[in-house]
């Protein structure tokens, strides 16, 4: 018979049979099949799951547990906490990755468990710690440090037992190949640091969520990654300024510093860090770059790291409405990039704007280009009707161009020069227009009525900015001086032609005839601006003043079809206007007529006629007639009144034509 055992699930008892054997007392050689009954006492889940934890059996007791809870013995609590658990026991083990992944899979776990691994108590969340030894199978917590060196001197401790012919619960792995303690420790806080990451994605408690921020600020300045510094910083965060200072400021991280403290509001000290970073930055290169020849414009290798500081810094101040506190850093970001302090004058992010008149008073006056800028947003952004910015922006405006045209004909004159050079010239030296100052000019002395045009036209009287004099004396009413400047010095016909067309007065045609023909100075005649202004304005002029102004050395050739053209003009000319005329009288006298017909025709009445509103009998009564021929008698005339007929038509607002008083002739 073979051998079987039978387990009872919950009960005490098993069965095992022992299988045939054979009884000399008995006849007949027959036997007996006995069974052997052991009985055993239940082991709770716990104490098995406790005990494979003590044996380091990490795995069969997780495998248990899962085990346990799929059959509904044990709930989800249950397993988080045992990952805790093993989690604990791998990090004094000093598995310090295996340790986070389990505490990763504790939906229990609180981050702030693992705060007396990374700061010494007592501290800012010692009371946030949980007081849980779990089941008592490791150590209590203490700073990874220690856990570090317990750890290697465990493992120095089983080198020596295994040598002696002792196993012990150290792995292989480290009795073979002992760790560094550097290694150890950059692994732990580099798993410490995995898992704060991964809790600032938990919905955790603000005094948690301050300890987690905090204390990875903490992990990444030992590991020195300092962009994960400098992210977590300028990112939404919750750290603790007051615990991260002097760790940052002693550890030289002052762009993390800075970083942390505009996100917390903290702008004053943020750019006054960012102020002395730029500087250093500036100090650190000229000293490194001290007898080098530099080909190039070095503007952009000094200013690599000086246009950080200065762009976060631009991004505080243009979203700050403190004046005092805008103005007291203009300075220095406008010495490193003028563009940068323009936007942050005219920034839009700003609540309340800055007061213009502290602006502009605190403004470098240096600085010529920001403040142009800054009069230009005001003007045209901003729409201002200050007369004194519109001055101020025509002033200066006039003395950049004067500098700019100086230089340019400096350049022009001078030998070796390139194009390279003419073009800069070309643009004013101005790094924040893309136009050229006087085309900004220009345009503004012509759009511009605000600004006083005697103070700008005192500054440029005796330069060579002719066009800018030309639309100052235009503003001042100087026909004659405009018309000087653009026939004689600029010689631009066409807008001397045009300026005439705006004044609309044949007397300017023939002042700038005049000019022509006669130019000062001794200048020689020009008779080709005269006969293009005879051509193409000849029916504005008189003829026999043409002829008296024109010089008897004109060639006859050049004038003489224009001359001939404005002779034939003016004759058609008179000749329309007599056509018109006539015309004109006829109509006059074909309306007269039809009104005097109108008036003259006459009406018959009989007894039978009535009133077109009152319907009573005409008879002998007086009566009236409406252009539209209906009939009234006086007395309904006068409460009709003249214009309006009993129809309801006014004859004022809706006139009446028929066919017999049209003009057909």
């Amino acid at each position: 018979m073979a051998g079987r055992s039978n387990f009872i699930y919950g009960g005490l008892c098993k069965e095992i049979d022992l299988g045939p054997s054979s009884s000399p007392g008995r006849a007949g050689g027959g036997g007996l099949s006995p069974t052997l009954v052991l009985c055993y006492r239940k082991v709770p889940s716990e104490e098995q799951i406790k005990d494979l934890l003590r044996k380091k059996n990490f795995r069969e007791a997780i495998s248990l547990v899962e085990e346990l809870k799929n059959e509904g013995e044990m709930t989800r609590e249950t397993l988080s906490f045992v990952h805790a658990q093993v989690g604990f026991l791998l990090l004094f083990d000093l598995h310090f990755e295996e340790a986070v992944d389990h505490f990763l899979l504790s939906e229990t776990m609180e981050p702030s468990a693992l705060f007396p691994f990374i700061m010494r108590d007592p501290n800012h969340w010692s009371l946030l710690v949980p007081r849980n030894r779990y089941w008592g199978l490791h150590p209590p917590p203490s700073l990874l440090e220690k856990v570090v060196d317990d750890g290697l001197t465990g493992i120095q401790r089983a080198i020596f037992l295994k040598k002696a012919g002792v196993e012990t619960a150290v792995d292989d792995e480290f009795l073979l190949n002992p760790p560094s303690r550097a290694d150890l420790l950059e692994s732990a806080i580099k798993s410490m640091t995995r898992f704060l990451e991964a809790s600032r994605h938990k919905d955790l408690t603000p005094s948690v969520r301050e300890g987690v921020d905090t204390l990875l600020m903490y992990l990444y300045r030992a590991l020195n990654r300092v962009d994960d510094m400098e992210r977590l910083a300028s990112s939404e965060n919750s750290c603790i300024v007051e615990e991260l200072e002097s760790l940052l400021s002693e550890s030289g991280h002052l762009r993390t510093l800075a970083f942390l403290y505009a996100s917390k509001g903290m702008n004053s000290k943020s750019l006054s860090i960012w102020r002395v970073l730029a500087r250093n930055y500036s100090s650190s290169y000229l000293n490194d770059s001290h007898g080098t020849n530099h080909l190039q414009d070095t503007t952009k290798d000094i200013s690599f790291d000086q246009e950080t500081a200065v762009m976060e810094a631009s991004k505080i101040l243009e979203a700050s409405s403190d004046q005092e506190l805008v103005l007291q850093h203009l300075g220095w970001i406008a010495d490193i990039n003028q563009l940068l302090a323009v936007q942050v004058l005219i920034s839009e992010k700003r609540t309340d704007p800055l007061p213009s008149d502290e602006v502009i008073a605190a403004i470098d006056p240096r600085k010529v280009e920001i403040l142009l800028r800054y009069l230009q947003w005001l003007i045209e952004d901003q729409d201002s009707g200050d007369a004194q910015f519109h001055t101020t922006y025509a002033l200066l405006l006039s003395k950049s161009a004067l500098a700019a045209n100086e230089k340019e004909h400096a350049i022009q004159n001078s030998e070796g020069v390139n194009q390279k050079e003419i073009n800069i010239s070309d643009r004013g030296n101005n790094s924040i227009f893309d136009t050229h100052v006087r085309e900004r000019l220009q345009l503004f002395l012509q759009s511009s009525d605000l600004y006083d045009p005697d103070e700008v036209l005192d500054l440029v009287e005796g330069s060579e900015l002719w066009l800018e004099k030309a639309i100052l004396y235009r503003k001042l009413g100087q026909e004659t001086l405009v018309l000087q400047i653009l026939a004689l010095k600029l010689q631009d016909c066409e807008a001397a032609e045009q300026y005439c067309a705006e004044i609309g007065r044949p007397d300017a045609y023939m002042q700038l005839l005049e000019m022509y023909l006669e130019p000062m100075n001794g200048k020689e005649p020009m008779f080709k601006a005269a006969v293009r202004l005879l051509h193409n304005h000849g029916e504005m002029l008189d003829p026999l003043q043409v002829l008296e102004r024109l010089s008897p050395d004109m060639p006859l050739q050049l004038a003489s079809g224009t001359i001939l053209r404005m002779l034939r003009a003016r004759l058609h000319h008179h000749r329309q206007g007599q056509i018109v005329h006539n015309l004109s009288r006829a109509l006059d006298i074909d309306a007269s007529l039809a009104r005097f017909e109108e008036r003259s025709r006459h009406v018959l009445i009989n007894d039978d006629s009535v009133c077109d509103s009152c319907h009573a009998r005409l008879g002998t009564k007086l009566f009236a007639m409406y252009p539209d021929d209906t009939i009234v008698c006086y007395k309904c005339f006068r409460r009709q009144g003249e214009s309006t007929s009993v129809s309801g038509r006014d004859f004022k607002k809706d006139v009446l034509y028929k066919p017999g008083w049209l003009v057909t002739r």
